[in-house]
């Protein structure tokens, strides 16, 4: 009978769980027996598909909120606490500017909010910023950065950590700006940088295109400022050891 039941339900594109944990399911009506193995299946896909998601984004770390700190986070009047765990900013396609020295959390929210975002079903794509240039200039090399912005274009969020830290060089950050304007009010960008908007052209070059990048950036996003001493100084063992 088990192996019928595994047998249908490939047949009719259910997962497994359901011939594997049937049996386990406790109810007096036929009708509450078929609602709650339809219950499980569908939470069983909600699982399934989170995780995907989570797997697909590329998130260097999983993090989430818990024990996270905002005490030295600068936060716009006009977005709270709430809104940041819960993502609520995607809603509207605004961005998120994270902005501090190394080693201040902003890399742990960007995280954390993409975790969040793929919690919710949505697609995000998680980069480190020099990464994702060379993917582009790759992209560009082999003549396939159509789908690849095709690719960018499905996802709801993009998080382009450390931000500045590395140059770029002149067709990199061309290929930067193409892909900051095709986001432009259609999803949102998450950016941690330790740079300034005014130190911006070091890394791009061009202060038309640079200039150009930031109003996209800015129109749509809300800037937090990151106070604090570094965590992992702070928590150093060296220091410890003093």
């Amino acid at each position: 009978m088990k192996e019928q039941i595994a047998f249908c339900c490939k047949r009719l594109k259910l997962s497994k769980n359901i011939s594997e944990h049937y049996q386990d399911i406790k109810a007096s009506t036929y009708e509450e027996f078929l609602l709650k193995i339809l219950q499980d299946e569908v939470a069983y896909r909600d699982a399934n598909r989170r995780e995907r998601l989570i797997k697909q984004a590329k998130f260097f770390y999983h993090k989430t909120f818990d024990g996270f700190s905002f005490e030295d986070i600068r936060i716009p009047s006009k977005l709270s606490i709430e809104e940041i765990k819960a993502a609520a900013f995607l809603e509207e396609k605004r961005n998120l500017i994270l902005y501090g020295n190394v080693g201040t959390g902003k890399t742990h929210m960007a995280t954390a909010i993409g975790i969040e975002a793929c919690n919710q079903n949505r697609t995000v794509l998680f980069f480190r910023t020099a990464a994702l240039v060379n993917q582009l200039n790759q992209a560009r090399k082999d003549d396939v950065l159509g789908a690849f912005y095709e690719k960018i274009k499905k996802a709801e969020l993009i998080i382009c950590d450390e931000w500045g830290y590395v140059p770029l060089d002149r067709e990199g950050s061309q290929l930067l700006f193409q892909l900051v304007s095709d986001c432009y009010e259609k999803r949102s960008l998450i950016i941690t940088t330790n740079l300034e908007f005014s130190n911006w052209v070091n890394i791009f070059y061009d202060e038309q295109m640079t200039a150009a990048m930031i109003d996209r950036l800015v129109h749509h996003s809300y800037l937090l400022l990151f106070e604090g001493e570094s965590y992992r100084i702070k928590h150093s063992l060296m220091k410890g050891a003093e």
